[in-house]
Protein backbone atom coordinates (compact mmCIF):
# COMPACT_ATOMS: atom_id res chain seq x y z
CA UNK A 1 0.00 0.00 0.00
CA UNK A 2 1.08 3.24 -0.32
CA UNK A 3 0.00 7.00 1.73
CA UNK A 4 0.65 10.73 1.54
CA UNK A 5 2.89 12.51 3.17
CA UNK A 6 0.56 15.54 3.13
CA UNK A 7 -1.94 16.30 5.86
CA UNK A 8 -5.74 14.94 5.11
CA UNK A 9 -8.39 17.32 5.24
CA UNK A 10 -9.76 16.63 8.68
CA UNK A 11 -6.58 17.28 9.78
CA UNK A 12 -5.85 20.47 7.83
CA UNK A 13 -6.34 22.97 11.24
CA UNK A 14 -4.62 20.38 13.66
CA UNK A 15 -0.75 20.82 14.58
CA UNK A 16 0.32 16.99 13.31
CA UNK A 17 2.88 15.19 16.07
CA UNK A 18 4.32 12.79 13.92
CA UNK A 19 5.83 8.88 15.34
CA UNK A 20 9.10 7.85 13.98
CA UNK A 21 10.16 4.34 13.66
CA UNK A 22 13.07 2.79 14.27
CA UNK A 23 13.80 0.70 11.11
CA UNK A 24 16.21 -1.50 10.51
CA UNK A 25 16.25 -2.98 6.40
CA UNK A 26 16.15 -6.44 6.13
CA UNK A 27 17.29 -8.10 3.16
CA UNK A 28 14.82 -8.77 0.29
CA UNK A 29 12.54 -7.03 -2.25
CA UNK A 30 8.42 -7.50 -2.26
CA UNK A 31 5.42 -6.06 -2.78
CA UNK A 32 3.33 -7.11 0.25
CA UNK A 33 4.49 -8.07 3.58
CA UNK A 34 2.14 -9.73 7.01
CA UNK A 35 3.47 -10.63 10.42
CA UNK A 36 1.25 -12.47 13.52
CA UNK A 37 1.75 -14.83 15.69
CA UNK A 38 5.28 -14.77 15.25
CA UNK A 39 5.76 -15.31 11.62
CA UNK A 40 6.95 -13.21 8.96
CA UNK A 41 5.62 -13.97 5.24
CA UNK A 42 5.12 -11.94 1.81
CA UNK A 43 5.25 -12.13 -2.17
CA UNK A 44 7.24 -10.54 -4.48
CA UNK A 45 6.03 -9.06 -7.85
CA UNK A 46 5.95 -12.09 -9.44
CA UNK A 47 3.88 -13.80 -6.59
CA UNK A 48 6.60 -15.88 -5.30
CA UNK A 49 6.30 -16.65 -1.56
CA UNK A 50 8.56 -15.85 0.94
CA UNK A 51 8.88 -16.78 4.13
CA UNK A 52 10.59 -15.28 7.13
CA UNK A 53 13.14 -17.96 8.53
CA UNK A 54 16.78 -17.65 10.75
CA UNK A 55 15.93 -13.67 9.69
CA UNK A 56 16.32 -14.62 5.82
CA UNK A 57 13.38 -14.50 3.70
CA UNK A 58 12.99 -17.91 2.12
CA UNK A 59 11.25 -18.74 -0.85
CA UNK A 60 8.76 -21.27 -0.71
CA UNK A 61 7.06 -23.85 -3.62
CA UNK A 62 3.47 -21.90 -4.56
CA UNK A 63 2.43 -18.43 -6.20
CA UNK A 64 0.08 -15.58 -4.45
CA UNK A 65 -0.99 -12.52 -5.10
CA UNK A 66 -1.42 -11.83 -1.02
CA UNK A 67 -0.35 -13.93 1.69
CA UNK A 68 -2.00 -13.26 5.48
CA UNK A 69 -0.57 -14.47 8.73
CA UNK A 70 -2.18 -14.86 12.36
CA UNK A 71 -4.14 -16.55 15.02
CA UNK A 72 -6.39 -17.74 11.95
CA UNK A 73 -3.15 -19.60 10.75
CA UNK A 74 -1.39 -18.56 7.00
CA UNK A 75 -4.01 -18.00 3.95
CA UNK A 76 -3.42 -16.64 0.76
CA UNK A 77 -5.27 -15.70 -2.49
CA UNK A 78 -3.89 -16.61 -6.00
CA UNK A 79 -3.62 -14.55 -8.89
CA UNK A 80 -7.62 -13.34 -10.63
CA UNK A 81 -8.74 -15.78 -13.07
CA UNK A 82 -12.18 -15.26 -14.93
CA UNK A 83 -14.26 -16.54 -11.91
CA UNK A 84 -11.81 -14.93 -9.10
CA UNK A 85 -9.00 -15.81 -6.59
CA UNK A 86 -8.60 -19.25 -5.29
CA UNK A 87 -8.14 -19.22 -1.37
CA UNK A 88 -5.39 -21.45 0.03
CA UNK A 89 -4.20 -22.48 3.53
CA UNK A 90 -0.67 -23.21 4.27
CA UNK A 91 -0.39 -26.59 6.27
CA UNK A 92 1.41 -29.33 6.72
CA UNK A 93 4.58 -27.96 4.50
CA UNK A 94 2.17 -27.24 1.36
CA UNK A 95 -1.30 -25.19 0.45
CA UNK A 96 -4.64 -26.97 0.55
CA UNK A 97 -7.38 -25.05 -1.35
CA UNK A 98 -10.34 -23.72 0.87
CA UNK A 99 -13.54 -23.20 -0.69
CA UNK A 100 -14.83 -19.97 -1.85
CA UNK A 101 -12.98 -17.20 -3.86
CA UNK A 102 -11.64 -13.82 -2.14
CA UNK A 103 -9.95 -11.26 -3.53
CA UNK A 104 -7.60 -10.71 -0.05
CA UNK A 105 -8.20 -12.56 3.12
CA UNK A 106 -7.11 -11.87 6.32
CA UNK A 107 -5.78 -13.57 8.93
CA UNK A 108 -5.49 -11.33 11.73
CA UNK A 109 -8.84 -11.70 13.73
CA UNK A 110 -9.35 -14.30 17.11
CA UNK A 111 -9.09 -17.44 14.83
CA UNK A 112 -11.71 -16.22 11.92
CA UNK A 113 -11.01 -15.93 8.41
CA UNK A 114 -12.19 -12.40 6.42
CA UNK A 115 -11.70 -10.74 2.87
CA UNK A 116 -13.42 -9.67 0.23
CA UNK A 117 -13.75 -10.98 -3.72
CA UNK A 118 -13.41 -9.64 -6.82
CA UNK A 119 -17.04 -7.40 -6.75
CA UNK A 120 -16.06 -5.88 -2.78
CA UNK A 121 -18.33 -8.37 -1.16
CA UNK A 122 -17.41 -8.77 2.56
CA UNK A 123 -17.26 -12.07 3.97
CA UNK A 124 -15.62 -13.78 7.50
CA UNK A 125 -15.95 -17.45 8.41
CA UNK A 126 -16.05 -18.34 12.13
CA UNK A 127 -13.77 -19.99 15.15
CA UNK A 128 -15.35 -23.14 14.77
CA UNK A 129 -16.10 -22.98 11.10
CA UNK A 130 -12.10 -22.91 10.22
CA UNK A 131 -10.78 -24.86 13.10
CA UNK A 132 -13.24 -27.40 12.27
CA UNK A 133 -14.95 -28.07 8.99
CA UNK A 134 -13.43 -29.48 5.92
CA UNK A 135 -11.86 -27.48 3.31
CA UNK A 136 -14.31 -27.73 0.88
CA UNK A 137 -17.10 -27.12 3.39
CA UNK A 138 -16.54 -23.65 5.12
CA UNK A 139 -19.00 -21.76 5.64
CA UNK A 140 -18.83 -18.52 4.77
CA UNK A 141 -20.64 -15.25 6.13
CA UNK A 142 -21.74 -12.11 3.94
CA UNK A 143 -21.16 -8.76 5.60
CA UNK A 144 -23.46 -6.22 4.34
CA UNK A 145 -21.82 -3.42 2.85
CA UNK A 146 -18.62 -3.41 0.08
CA UNK A 147 -14.92 -2.72 0.54
CA UNK A 148 -11.74 -2.82 -1.24
CA UNK A 149 -9.27 -4.01 1.95
CA UNK A 150 -10.57 -5.78 5.38
CA UNK A 151 -8.19 -6.63 8.30
CA UNK A 152 -9.39 -8.03 11.38
CA UNK A 153 -8.49 -7.49 15.00
CA UNK A 154 -8.59 -9.42 18.31
CA UNK A 155 -12.18 -6.92 19.14
CA UNK A 156 -12.29 -5.38 15.67
CA UNK A 157 -12.34 -5.42 11.83
CA UNK A 158 -11.53 -2.49 9.94
CA UNK A 159 -11.58 -1.89 5.94
CA UNK A 160 -11.78 0.50 3.33
CA UNK A 161 -14.03 1.10 -0.08
CA UNK A 162 -12.76 2.36 -2.81
CA UNK A 163 -13.30 5.89 -2.13
CA UNK A 164 -11.09 5.12 0.59
CA UNK A 165 -13.13 5.85 2.89
CA UNK A 166 -12.52 4.24 6.31
CA UNK A 167 -14.72 1.49 7.94
CA UNK A 168 -14.74 -0.18 11.65
CA UNK A 169 -16.99 -3.01 12.03
CA UNK A 170 -16.95 -3.52 16.55
CA UNK A 171 -17.52 -6.18 18.66
CA UNK A 172 -16.29 -9.05 16.64
CA UNK A 173 -15.43 -12.40 18.22
CA UNK A 174 -14.30 -15.87 17.59
CA UNK A 175 -17.49 -17.07 17.61
CA UNK A 176 -19.34 -13.90 15.85
CA UNK A 177 -16.75 -12.75 12.95
CA UNK A 178 -19.37 -10.37 11.38
CA UNK A 179 -19.51 -7.87 14.67
CA UNK A 180 -22.22 -5.69 15.88
CA UNK A 181 -22.76 -6.61 11.76
CA UNK A 182 -23.25 -2.69 11.10
CA UNK A 183 -20.10 -0.73 9.70
CA UNK A 184 -18.97 2.90 11.04
CA UNK A 185 -17.15 5.24 9.33
CA UNK A 186 -14.63 6.74 11.02
CA UNK A 187 -13.11 10.11 9.60
CA UNK A 188 -10.08 10.20 7.22
CA UNK A 189 -9.11 8.36 3.69
CA UNK A 190 -6.95 6.04 3.48
CA UNK A 191 -6.28 3.34 0.30
CA UNK A 192 -5.19 0.25 2.91
CA UNK A 193 -5.18 -0.70 6.27
CA UNK A 194 -4.22 -2.84 9.07
CA UNK A 195 -4.89 -4.75 12.40
CA UNK A 196 -2.11 -5.63 14.51
CA UNK A 197 -3.10 -9.17 16.51
CA UNK A 198 -2.71 -6.75 19.69
CA UNK A 199 -5.57 -3.87 17.91
CA UNK A 200 -3.19 -1.33 16.86
CA UNK A 201 -4.65 0.37 13.51
CA UNK A 202 -2.22 1.53 10.99
CA UNK A 203 -3.50 2.50 7.51
CA UNK A 204 -1.58 4.29 4.20
CA UNK A 205 -3.12 7.04 1.88
CA UNK A 206 -2.80 7.18 -1.90
CA UNK A 207 0.42 8.86 -1.41
CA UNK A 208 2.49 6.47 0.33
CA UNK A 209 2.25 8.00 3.98
CA UNK A 210 2.08 5.57 6.98
CA UNK A 211 -0.55 6.42 9.82
CA UNK A 212 -1.35 4.56 12.98
CA UNK A 213 -4.77 5.17 14.95
CA UNK A 214 -4.19 6.64 18.48
CA UNK A 215 -6.27 5.95 21.63
CA UNK A 216 -7.29 2.19 20.50
CA UNK A 217 -8.43 -0.13 23.30
CA UNK A 218 -11.01 -2.84 23.41
CA UNK A 219 -13.27 0.22 25.31
CA UNK A 220 -12.98 2.11 22.45
CA UNK A 221 -11.77 0.33 19.23
CA UNK A 222 -12.21 2.82 16.76
CA UNK A 223 -9.40 5.09 18.60
CA UNK A 224 -9.39 9.05 18.58
CA UNK A 225 -6.37 10.44 15.61
CA UNK A 226 -4.48 9.53 12.80
CA UNK A 227 -0.34 10.36 13.99
CA UNK A 228 1.87 10.01 10.75
CA UNK A 229 4.24 7.45 10.95
CA UNK A 230 7.97 7.92 9.20
CA UNK A 231 9.29 4.68 8.13
CA UNK A 232 10.10 4.81 4.38
CA UNK A 233 11.67 8.24 2.62
CA UNK A 234 9.31 7.59 -0.35
CA UNK A 235 5.97 5.75 0.86
CA UNK A 236 4.67 2.38 2.34
CA UNK A 237 3.72 -0.78 1.71
CA UNK A 238 2.32 -2.06 5.44
CA UNK A 239 3.74 -1.90 8.63
CA UNK A 240 5.18 -2.97 11.86
CA UNK A 241 7.23 -4.84 9.00
CA UNK A 242 7.23 -2.27 6.52
CA UNK A 243 7.88 -2.66 2.48
CA UNK A 244 8.44 0.28 0.66
CA UNK A 245 7.35 1.36 -2.71
CA UNK A 246 10.28 0.66 -4.01
CA UNK A 247 9.57 -3.01 -2.39
CA UNK A 248 12.73 -2.25 0.12
CA UNK A 249 11.98 -4.34 3.37
CA UNK A 250 12.49 -2.79 7.17
CA UNK A 251 11.74 -4.00 10.36
CA UNK A 252 10.49 -1.60 12.86
CA UNK A 253 9.66 -0.80 16.03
Amino acid sequence: MKVYQSVLLFFCCQFFHTLALNCNVVNGNLKQIDAGSGSVVGVNRNDEIFVLIDNVFTKISGSLKHFSVGPAGQLGVNTANVLGNNIFRFQSGGFVKLEGLLNQVDAGGDQIIAGVNMYDDIFCSNMDANNKWLSSNIPWINIGGKLKYYSCGPYSCWGVNHNDQIFIMKDVSSSVCSGSGSFVNIPGLLSMIEVATDGSVYGVNSQGSLFRQTGVTRCTPDGTDWIPVVACPNGHQHVVWVVCVDGSIRKCS
